[in-house]
Order: structure tokens, then C-alpha cells, then sequence
């Protein structure tokens, strides 16, 4: 979808009711977004973002313009758009992913909205989650212990599993710690696991294929951009060698992935718009708290349980936030 058909999606009668409610200023006030190389389906959160905007008053064209970048496949392309943001001085920006840390190397006092981030702490991009107190804030993916949710469901959609690939980037903080937490729960399950390293597709494809040899062998695929980039390769895979496979996010299950467990993406961009507001409005990003996610949700895929031989339990189904048939 293009940047001018997301406006009009959210743009035309539906605004106006909420120009009595509009931020009242002199000025047009500048909204910078760079969307991360790894953030699937950047378009739809874009537009829980603008939505978001349009409910606290904002409207682009009217008393805000957006400058947005969205980065590709590589870190280069993020630099370069941090750093064409950081030029034009907005009043505030949004950074998804990936695009955090080029976009905090570009600068240290335009004041910075993230989502979509694993370990602000870890990564530097906060002193602390209450009191950020730099010129960032935002809403982080998840905490490290979520990773042990992903064992407990492959047991639960696969209880014959005792052996699990674990898909991490290990060159990656976030990668390092979820693995940690995934290694500290499994023997408690009966799951022997291994990781596997998603720097390349050639990696993935070698080592995942000499990985499945047995009926109790699954998958488990962390929370990474390298992971999302080579998402269809990963599901693929799976279907290929018939593993068990838990997903970190939504978008791999409707790619035909078995079933993901994780935060809404699209309720992050819309809860980032609340500090973007905040912001505008003068409060500073030193003083407001990190958030950790308040909506998480479950896809089942069950054409894949189908094809994998898999009778998905009644109680698992039941939780579903969302079924695929």
C-alpha cells in the first residue's frame, strides 16, 4: 500500500469529527518515521499509527506532516535514512525495530518514539525502563520471559517433541537472551534443544536440514529481523522436513507457518502514537516509561496441523486469538 492510499484509507469524513479535539498550534508540526528492514507488514502498522494520530487530533496535511522512510533489506539503507531524518530536524520521530540504533547514532536530541524493541537496556537505547532519560522512549516487543512460553506451546501442539532447533540471531544481545531462557526451561519440558543461526539463507536451509532426522523433532524461530527476512524460507522448511514449529509473530503463521505466539504489533504503533501526542505536546521522552506490550495473541494454523498429522488440542484452540482454516 502507498504512503498517499494509507492517507486517504484514514483520511476523508472520518477526520473531520475530530478537528474539534485537534492539538491547537501555530504551526505544522513534523513527524519523522523510519520503519526497520525487519518489521513485516510495515504498511498496516503504519496505519494503526495514523489512526492513532487521527484519534488524538492529528491529521497529516492538516497540523502535521509525516517524513517517512522505510529502510530495506540491509543496515546501510537505515543509516542513510536516519540520517536524512535527523537533517530535517522533525519535531519528533518514530523508530520501529531495527531502525532504533541507526536511528539514536544520528541523533541525540531530536526526541525518538521506538516500537518493536526486544531489549532497550541491553541495546543502550534507555538507562533504565521507568526512567529512560535520554532523548528516547518507547514500547519494547517483549520480556526475555516470554521465550518460555514458545517451549510450553510446541509441547502442547506436539507433546511427542524432544528434540528443538531453536532459530536465533547469535550475534544479537536479544538472540544471546532468548536462547538463554529457552535453554533454562526446556529439560524441565523433556526438550533437548539446539541452536541454529539465521545470518543467511544458505545457514538456515544447511543446518535446519541436518537438524531433522526424527518424528520428535520441532522448531522454535526467536524474535529477529534476520528471522522475519527470511521468514517464507523458514516456513518452508518446516513444511518440507514436517517439524512442529512456533512462531514469534502473527505473519509467519498466515504464511503457513503451524502457530505464533506473541505481542499485536498493530497495538504498539497505535499506543506510540499516544506518545508521540505526549511529546508534541511538550512532555519529554526522558520522563516517560518504557512500556512493555499489554495485548499479546495466538494464531493457529490449521491446514498446516492438518498437513503435519497434528490434532490440535481443544483447549489450545480455544485460546486462539485467531484461526486459520
Amino acid at each position: 500500500m502507498k504512503r498517499r492510499e494509507l492517507i486517504a484509507v484514514l483520511g476523508g469524513a472520518a477526520a473531520w469529527p475530530l478537528a474539534a479535539r485537534a492539538q491547537k498550534t501555530d504551526r505544522v508540526r513534523r513527524i519523522g518515521v523510519l520503519l526497520g528492514a525487519g518489521t513485516v507488514d510495515r504498511d498496516g502498522y503504519l496505519a494503526a499509527f495514523l489512526q492513532g494520530l487521527q484519534q488524538l487530533g492529528w491529521s497529516d496535511g492538516r497540523n502535521v506532516q509525516l517524513d517517512i522512510r522505510r529502510g530495506a533489506g540491509d543496515a546501510d539503507d537505515l543509516r542513510k535514512y536516519a540520517a536524512e531524518l535527523a537533517v530535517l530536524a522533525p519535531d519528533v520521530i518514530l523508530a520501529s525495530g531495527a531502525a532504533v540504533e541507526p536511528m539514536l547514532r544520528a541523533t541525540r536530541t531530536v526526541p525518538i518514539v521506538f516500537a518493536l524493541v526486544i531489549d532497550p537496556v541491553g541495546g543502550g537505547f534507555v538507562g533504565s525502563l521507568s526512567r529512560p532519560g535520554g532523548n528516547a522512549t518507547g514500547f519494547m516487543l517483549f520480556e526475555y520471559s516470554l521465550s518460555a512460553k514458545w517451549v510450553e506451546v510446541l509441547k502442547q501442539i506436539a507433546p511427542g517433541v524432544t528434540r528443538a532447533a531453536v532459530l536465533r540471531d547469535p550475534a544479537t544481545t536479544t538472540g544471546i537472551g532468548q536462547f538463554a531462557v529457552i535453554q533454562s526451561v526446556a529439560p524441565s519440558a523433556g526438550v533437548e534443544v539446539i541452536p541454529i543461526g539465521v545470518r543467511d539463507a544458505a545457514e538456515i536451509e544447511r543446518d535446519v536440514s541436518a537438524f531433522a532426522r526424527s518424528a520428535n523433532d520441532g522448531l522454535i524461530v526467536s524474535t529477529s529481523a534476520l528471522a522475519v527476512v527470511h521468514r517464507d524460507l523458514i516456513v518452508t522448511l518446516a513444511a518440507r522436513h514436517k517439524l512442529p514449529t512456533v512462531y514469534p509473530e502473527r505473519t509467519f503463521a498466515v504464511a503457513g507457518g503451524l502457530i505464533s505466539y506473541g505481542p499485536n504489533y498493530g497495538d504498539q504503533f497505535r499506543r506510540a502514537a499516544g506518545y508521540v501526542d505526549r511529546i508534541l505536546k511538550g512532555e519529554k521522552p526522558a520522563d516517560l516509561p518504557v512500556q512493555a506490550p499489554t495485548k499479546y495473541e495466538l494464531v493457529i494454523n490449521l491446514k498446516t496441523a492438518k498437513a503435519l498429522g497434528l490434532q490440535i488440542p481443544t483447549s489450545l484452540l480455544a485460546r486462539a486469538d485467531e484461526v486459520i482454516e
